[in-house]
């Protein structure tokens, strides 16, 4: 299935053959009656990893690269649990975290999501908190 990001821009009028929900629903299928009937749950309310990917894409076609790799990381975290997306999330926080801690949730993002690019993130905000005094147990540099 070819996918051209500028000429199959936006997706959901163009090629909506390319969009579907995590169960398998196709876009034409998401509608408020179908809701309405208990047809949909909430996994039909939610992008695919194949979706964000193709927005990356879009993005990344028109020059927006900055949303490009926030799409591509979106593709990545659709499969994490939205638990441990939270757990990131509070570890992510300043004061949160040790490096190590830090270094542990990268590496989890890896082996058990196959998110390198989330990873990578995680990794450039353990050392910028580093640089900062924003790990755990210290403080700010003067």
């Amino acid at each position: 299935m070819d996918f051209d990001p500028l000429a199959d821009y936006p997706l959901g009028q163009k090629r909506p053959d390319l969009v579907s929900t995590p169960s398998g629903q196709r876009l034409e299928d998401i509608t408020l009656e179908a809701l309405r009937a208990g047809a949909l749950g909430a996994d039909d309310l939610r992008a695919t990893p194949e979706t964000l990917r193709r927005q990356a894409e879009v993005a990344r076609a028109a020059g927006r690269e900055p949303l490009a790799e926030n799409l591509a990381r979106a593709a990545e975290l659709a499969r994490v649990p939205g638990d441990t997306i939270l757990e990131i999330y509070t570890a992510l926080r300043p004061h949160r975290s040790t490096g190590d801690e830090l270094e542990a949730w990268a590496a989890r993002l890896e082996e058990e999501w196959d998110a390198p690019l989330t990873a990578a993130f995680v990794r450039e905000a353990r050392d910028a908190y580093a640089k900062r005094g924003l790990l755990a147990g210290e403080h700010a540099p003067v």
